[in-house]
């Protein structure tokens, strides 16, 4: 995820090479990960299907839901490749409508739940980081595929629309948690960062059906509307950006939390990167011509935190390869 969106909003800057580089180690990653999870799924099935119903570890599975929309966008920006994209397309989906339902009811029906305050956090808005990206990949359809296209435009407005209800439900619960319950800092991982990120891909998408609309009578008629919650997406996530900051201070400065490598730090690059791809796609969907500024000061931050956090887990694997200490004869 984190890798994808830092590629394309390179590709939107103008900084081709770098968005083709890291498409080409996105390739690998994707891979990689899947091939791990499938060997944990196998080795491990009680532990891996166990994470999926657990409340604080379900909703990391979600990703899978967001990173193979995300590649499925970079094989059609990047590569201009229509088919592989839309079988991505088809894989989001069945991952979206396995995952989402089997997590949500599972939640629902187990006897034994866990306390709002210990159960929820940041990484439960990755079920609205999946709708949107799927609603992305949608739009992206629509906008390459004459057949079709206002199933595909249909089918992304109503993902959009969903995504911004379920961010509704999930951040009531998200910022109750904040103010009525005691805060630590080790409660405040990384993934609170995707308070931001979920607004900033809601923008895109919002944008992408701003530009969708141009040849689509059926988008043109909801302009108005889909320009209005595009603009409340933005500026929901421009509010986190200082907050996050700001509690981000607080651990690590004022409480002395140690700043050490740990792969939720991934859920934070993806948020800054998205905020400047999402700055970028709405400034020229509505042709602001006023916040240009934006999106490569971000995305040089993004980049940064990218560098940081790849660094930091080649260290770690490095480490997990050492022998732990000299070998001792029996």
């Amino acid at each position: 995820m984190a890798t994808g969106i830092i590629s394309l909003a390179a590709n939107m800057l103008g900084l081709h090479v770098i968005a083709r580089l890291l498409f080409f180690l996105n390739i690998a990653f994707y891979i990689v990960l899947c091939v791990l999870s499938l060997l944990r799924a196998i080795r491990y099935p009680s532990r891996f299907f166990g994470d999926m119903i657990d409340h604080r570890q379900a909703p990391g599975f979600l990703t899978s839901v967001a990173a193979t929309a995300i590649l499925g966008s970079q094989f059609m920006i990047l590569a201009g490749n229509d088919r592989v994209g839309m079988v991505m397309w088809f894989v989001t989906i069945v991952l979206w409508v396995g995952l989402t339902y089997t997590i949500f009811t599972a939640f629902t029906v187990k006897e034994e739940k866990p306390t709002l305050d210990q159960g929820i956090s940041g990484g439960w808005l990755l079920a609205v980081v999946a709708t949107q990206a799927l609603a992305m990949l949608s739009a992206l359809l629509a906008a390459r595929l004459g057949e079709h296209r206002l199933e595909l435009n249909f089918f992304a407005l109503s993902m959009w629309l969903w995504g911004g209800m379920l961010y509704t439900w999930m951040m009531s619960l998200i910022f109750y948690r904040y103010t009525f319950f005691r805060f630590l800092p080790s409660d405040l991982s990384p993934p609170y960062w995707i308070n931001m990120g979920a607004m900033a891909i809601s923008t895109l998408v919002g944008a992408q059906l701003i530009v969708n609309a141009a040849a689509s009578p059926f988008l043109h008629s909801f302009l108005p509307f889909i320009k209005g919650f595009t603009i409340l997406y933005w500026a929901t996530g421009t509010w986190w950006v200082p907050m996050l900051l700001i509690l981000g201070v607080w651990r690590h400065v004022y409480k002395r939390f140690p700043l050490v490598y740990d792969p939720l730090y991934w859920g934070a690059v993806f948020p800054l990167g998205m905020y400047a791809a999402c700055t970028w796609k709405m400034n020229a969907a509505m042709e602001f011509n006023i916040l240009g500024f934006l999106p490569p000061i971000v995305w040089t931050v993004a980049l940064g935190a990218w560098l940081l956090a790849f660094i930091g887990m080649v260290l770690s694997l490095l480490r997990g390869m050492a022998p732990s200490g000299p070998l001792k004869p029996h």
